[in-house]
């Protein structure tokens, strides 16, 4: 159970990520934001970010095995760069409709997916 819960903060936490990093390349199409300067920009980012943090703490420390968590460390780092890269995607296809996804994107991808597989290989 507690691998599902890590999973769940994981995803929740890239959600937040992403809009975070990526967002402002797409609010800066809403009225309210076309005029906001690189100040106003990082800080409205930063807000994001905290609650980022608000499920990437907890989904570490309770996927982590030295917390009682199924997970290694190296494990927990795979598994978040994969929802990562996941997350992106989606965010990307779905708000950025002029990026296009190349094959040389995809071989890449399944690199990251297959680095996922080596990393549990006992």
């Amino acid at each position: 159970m507690k691998g599902y819960i890590t999973i769940s903060l994981l995803v929740l936490s890239n959600v937040f990520m992403t809009l975070a990093w990526y967002g402002h390349l797409k609010f800066k199409e809403l009225k309210w934001f076309e005029n906001a300067g690189l100040i106003t920009i990082i800080l409205i980012s930063w807000g994001l970010a905290f609650f980022e943090y608000c499920f990437q703490v907890p989904a570490n420390k309770i996927g982590f095995q030295g917390n009682g968590g199924p997970f290694s460390l190296l494990q927990l780092k795979v598994i978040q760069e994969v929802i990562t890269l996941v997350i992106f995607v989606l965010f990307s296809s779905i708000f950025f409709k002029n990026e296009s996804l190349k094959w040389n994107h995809l071989v890449g991808m399944c690199f990251l997916v297959l680095s996922v597989y080596f990393i549990f290989k006992k």
